[in-house]
């Protein structure tokens, strides 16, 4: 009980838990669009979820001094593709919430004259980019582990009496492909910090991708992926160790 109680008093907890239940509503919504008997059951969720998208953007209204705070801290960083990627996600993750800003002033009419559909557009942009330069810091810290593990004795021992082990396949290019895999999975499991945030970003990437019409999927696939992203961002909120850091 303690653990609930200080996950919801985290801003983050909060805005996690609306962003599930948001996501599952819509995922709802598509699965049961084409039964007749759970019209009433529709709208509610249809409502249930206008609601939680209303919610986390009042909960969001400050994320942007956040955004720019995380920026300048991620510009110090030695590391310097770490340096560029982290600081070029939180900057277009800050200009997202600018807008999404505005979008909660349009809905509730404190600036009625605002274009909300470009606006909106401009808001899946910078989402788009930010998840873009987070997926490659996932990329690179996951290059950056296969070349630690590969240059370890022991892990190499290892991957050696795996592909002793095997079956027995062409000499040229399957054995290296085995190995490549080998140590992609092993990095993965033994760093479930980087796989687990790797996976959170490929799933929201589907949001803005279908937003966007860059790669146009349904409502169902938009949901599952939304839910699946938030369930990883409450399960790495709960666990400190498993959120990737810096």
């Amino acid at each position: 009980m303690d653990a609930l109680v200080k996950f919801t008093n985290q801003s983050q907890g909060r805005d996690r838990l609306l962003r599930a239940t948001q996501y599952a509503c819509s995922l709802s919504v598509y699965l049961l669009r084409n039964n007749s008997n759970s019209k009433d059951l529709v709208v509610k969720l249809k409502s249930l979820e206008r609601n939680m998208s209303a919610g986390r953007k009042l909960l969001r209204l400050g994320n942007t001094a956040h955004s720019i705070e995380a920026a300048k801290r991620t510009m110090r960083l030695s590391d310097r593709v770490l340096c560029l990627c982290l600081t070029a996600a939180n900057v277009n993750r800050a200009l997202y919430f600018i807008c999404d800003n505005a979008l909660w002033a349009a809905n509730v009419g404190l600036a009625r004259n605002l274009d909300k559909d470009r606006w909106s557009l401009n808001a899946h942009r910078f989402y788009f980019f930010s998840l873009v330069m987070n997926l490659t810091r996932d990329a690179y810290d996951v290059l950056r582990l296969m070349v630690q593990n590969s240059r370890d004795k022991q892990f190499r021992q290892q991957m050696n009496q795996h592909l002793n082990e095997g079956p027995d396949v062409a000499e040229a290019v399957i054995p290296q492909l085995d190995a490549l895999f080998y140590l992609l999975l092993h990095t993965l499991k033994s760093h479930p910090a980087v796989a687990l945030d790797a996976l959170k970003n490929i799933c929201d990437l589907f949001i803005p991708l279908d937003r966007l019409g860059i790669y146009q999927s349904n409502a169902g696939v938009v949901g599952f992926c939304g839910l699946m992203s938030s369930l990883i961002g409450i399960v790495t909120l709960a666990q400190p160790t498993l959120k990737i850091k810096p």
